[in-house]
């Protein structure tokens, strides 16, 4: 046979202890469930060890730019006189002519024809695309140097230059030059052997 059901008025009511004990355990696991999910989350950006950290690379950047060596691009069409010169190379602006382009640093701005400038790249003295790439370059020492002491703009360029270049070549090349405050040249050259 089957057993009776118990009715309502047969189950005993929770005392208030238990009621009592059973929502601090569901406050509890709420709480704690939501304790973990905020774990994750990141709520407050901590900026401090950003610019710290911002602040370390842009010394070393700026320290490692102000301490770097001249670097002469080296060129099989290129091969500058021999000296008995003492003197070491700076870091400056760099212009190299070689028998078939003139360049700034490593990067070709005029291409020569037959080993001429050509017509229309001339104004006068003045090298058109040669003027235009050195402003760029004076804008970017001059920029360099108000924002760090260390980097003066020394006005200098360094002219590397084949043995065989006509004078008359290099003389419109400086002249441009002067014209974008470049004053001091030097020219680079190779250092005879046994000196």
């Amino acid at each position: 046979m089957a057993e009776p059901t118990p009715s309502a008025a047969d189950v005993p009511a929770p005392d208030e202890e238990a009621l009592a004990r059973l929502r601090f355990r569901r406050a509890l696991a709420r709480k704690k469930r939501k304790e973990r999910e905020a774990a994750g989350e990141i709520k407050e950006l901590n900026i401090t060890a950003m610019m710290d950290m911002m602040t370390i690379l842009l010394v070393f950047l700026l320290k490692s730019f102000a301490s770097s060596s001249a670097a002469v691009t080296a060129s099989e069409d290129v091969r500058p006189p021999v000296s008995t010169t003492r003197a070491t190379p700076r870091d400056t602006v760099a212009v190299t002519i070689t028998p078939k382009s003139i360049l700034v640093g490593d990067k070709e701005v005029l291409r020569l024809e037959n080993g001429q400038l050509p017509a229309q790249a001339l104004q006068g003295r003045l090298v058109l695309p040669l003027d235009a790439r050195l402003k760029r370059e004076v804008e970017k020492l001059k920029y360099i140097a108000e924002r760090n002491p260390q980097a003066p703009f020394s006005k200098e360029l360094s002219v590397i230059a084949d043995r065989k270049v006509p004078y008359d070549m290099l003389l419109s090349v400086l002249y441009t030059a002067g014209q974008n405050e470049l004053e001091n040249y030097r020219f680079v050259v190779l250092k005879k052997e046994g000196d």
